[in-house]
């Protein structure tokens, strides 16, 4: 007696409009049309607050609009011309926002890793520690420029203080009287602001890290050093481009800290980009500071974009 196998197509999945139940009802796990309307509400509050105020801000850089008058005279490229080549003002707050910029994105990355790593373990005493670290985030700016403005003042200042009881008054300083140094003290203060902020955000990537790569490591014979060069960098690669690029963005926005520690208007030392754009709001130069604005944005775009392109070719996936 032979047995004939024969091998079967699985049915096909119905194509067309979805049949009904029995009962005439709908299959509960179809959307319903109406869904469509949630996200209505969150479109509508986005093209209001951004993708219209952007447009007119585009608009007005072209324009010599004051902010008052009914209408403003066509300019064409002239304010971006005058931005470029011979605006000395925009050019030092360049600078000045550069310098600010590196030493927070350095530092801040540096500290917040190092934390992250000596904090991994969710033992009683390293969530203690993290709460300590992450507290100054949840303070405001102003608050923080005022704790900050005590501790570097020359006169009765908590840094010059502690230097002259200790006999060391050769290193006390001006610091934001210091128009060489101010803008890295006030970046001093950014690193320590936000520093908590950071490490938790490596400290989530730490431990999505598989623990069998660092037991192939120390197998191979590796030593701390080269576990956290060759196993800990390359896996926190995603999470180090998140905190760049968030640094780099705070570090173009630190628009209350500047006023909070150097007054408003800054003095030139202390003058970043955007305390620039709003002494142009504050003049009644909207059209210009329009201009300053796209440029402002367009900057913080490119160099984030360069930051995630080098994050990206360090990565082992790359």
């Amino acid at each position: 007696m032979s047995t004939t196998l024969t091998s079967e197509r699985p049915p096909e999945a119905p194509t067309g409009p979805e049949p009904e139940r029995p009962d005439g009802r709908r299959n509960p796990m179809a959307a319903h049309p109406a869904l469509w309307l949630f996200p209505v509400p969150a479109l509508v509050l986005y093209i209001t607050f951004f993708v219209i105020p952007t447009i007119q801000g585009v608009v007005y850089s072209v324009t010599d609009w004051d902010g008052f008058s009914p209408t403003a005279q066509f300019v064409g490229v002239d304010n971006f011309v005058k931005i470029f080549t011979g605006d000395d003002l925009f050019r030092n707050a360049l600078g000045n926002n550069l310098k600010f910029m590196l030493v927070v994105v350095v530092f801040q990355t540096v500290f917040s890793l190092a934390l992250a790593v000596f904090l991994t373990k969710n033992s009683k005493s390293s969530v203690a520690l993290r709460s300590v670290f992450f507290f100054p985030t949840i303070l405001s700016s102003v608050s923080v420029a005022f704790i900050w403005k005590f501790v570097y003042d020359p006169n009765f200042g908590l840094v010059n203080s502690v230097l002259g009881a200790v006999g060391l008054d050769r290193f006390q300083s001006a610091f934001l009287g210091n128009d060489g140094q101010a803008i890295y003290w006030v970046a001093l203060t950014q690193v320590w602001f936000h520093v908590g902020q950071m490490m938790i955000i490596f400290i989530a990537g730490l431990q999505q890290i598989p623990q069998e790569l660092y037991e192939s490591a120390q197998t191979d014979g590796a030593s701390r050093w080269q576990q956290f060069r060759h196993v800990t960098l390359p896996m926190v690669a995603p999470a180090t481009a998140v905190v760049m690029a968030y640094t780099t963005v705070q570090s173009f926005k630190a628009f209350d800290l500047i006023l909070g520690l150097g007054g408003n208007p800054p003095k030139g030392s202390l003058d970043i980009l955007s305390t620039r754009i709003y002494s142009g709001f504050a003049n009644s130069q909207f059209g210009y500071a329009a201009a300053e604005s796209l440029v402002f944005m367009a900057l913080i775009a490119a160099i984030t974009w360069i930051q995630r392109r080098a994050v990206k070719a360090s990565s082992p996936d790359a």
